[in-house]
């Protein structure tokens, strides 16, 4: 139950990179952005996995319980993603500022 219950909290997580990577891609600048916010997640979703790869009693049933570390692997991908459209934003705010 404890799975299912961490699943649904991670998925909520989930549900809202789709939109904000989205919403970053479009606004084509990094105001709004927290670059440490990003990094920190990030990292967090690193340590999330970790502690799931060195977790031997999760290891030994993990046949049942893979789709708890999908969904972390899943959430960090989308930080990742939306880290590299910050950097994409970054680029443009410069270009914008020298035009200016």
């Amino acid at each position: 139950m404890s799975e299912i219950l961490e699943v649904i909290m991670i998925g909520g997580f989930g549900a809202s990179w789709p939109l904000n990577v989205t919403k970053a891609y479009r606004a084509r600048t990094t105001k709004g952005m927290s670059l440490a916010f990003l990094l920190i997640v990030f990292f967090s979703y690193i340590a999330g996995i970790i502690s799931k790869l060195i977790n031997e009693a999760y290891m030994a049933d993990f046949a049942q319980k893979w789709y708890v570390l999908f969904f972390y692997v899943l959430n960090f991908i989308m930080v990742g993603i939306n880290l590299g459209v910050y950097a994409r934003n970054k680029r443009l705010d410069a270009v914008k500022a020298k035009e200016e």
